[in-house]
């Protein structure tokens, strides 16, 4: 029961920081509020609506509505309460870090509980985790942060990998829960604070 709390609060939180971070962009772009609404929307959910269709299960803000409404609360709040959130952009990037730390493991954990291999758990882990952002960039006409060389998806990928070495090796659920979260914040964490970046190719 502890568990499914820590697991259902995680999801929240994760939803509404995504959300925050799609309205944001919704704002650089001067939408109006239905803009604000969508992109922060797709954000949210984006990531783990992929994840649940490639594992076809039941969508899981078909079943739980109140997933809807958190981002488009998020984003009207957003919209009404934008000079306020613009001065607070540092807090909410590391907002965002705890939201892709948690959509990272809470992805692996539901692959999981669906049968998936391992291997697969973990890349649906990094797809909750990630391409939320993505399909945001994509529908904002920006260039999509999962292509870059930023430490994002990556982390989410350790997170990952963390929590499938805890889970089905030790059988340790909620510690595989704790350090695969605390992995993929630390590794986004570095990136913010580092500057660090993943190698490129060089074309000369």
């Amino acid at each position: 029961m502890v568990l499914a709390d820590l697991l259902r609060g995680l999801d929240y939180f994760g939803t509404i920081v995504f959300a925050i971070s799609g309205a944001l962009v919704a704002a650089r772009k001067g939408m109006d509020w239905m803009g604000f609404a969508i992109l922060a929307t797709v954000t949210g959910i984006g990531g783990g609506t992929l994840r649940d269709l490639i594992l076809a299960r039941p969508v899981f803000w078909v079943l739980h509505w109140e997933y809807i409404a958190i981002c488009v609360a998020s984003a009207l709040a957003t919209f009404y309460f934008l000079q306020y959130v613009h001065r607070r952009l540092s807090w909410l990037l590391w907002a965002d870090a705890v939201g892709l730390a948690a959509f990272s493991v809470l992805g692996v954990q539901i692959a999981l509980a669906s049968g998936t291999n391992p291997f697969i758990a973990i890349i649906m882990g990094m797809m909750t985790a990630a391409f939320g952002g993505l399909i945001r960039d994509v529908l904002a006409g920006e260039p999509p942060l999962l292509l870059h060389r930023e430490i994002y998806a990556s982390a989410a990928l350790l997170g990952g990998v963390v929590y499938v070495v805890f889970a089905t090796v030790l059988h340790q659920p909620v510690l595989a829960l704790m350090s695969g979260f605390m992995v993929a914040l630390v590794v986004r964490g570095l990136g913010i604070v580092y500057h660090w970046h993943l190698p490129a190719a060089r074309t000369s």
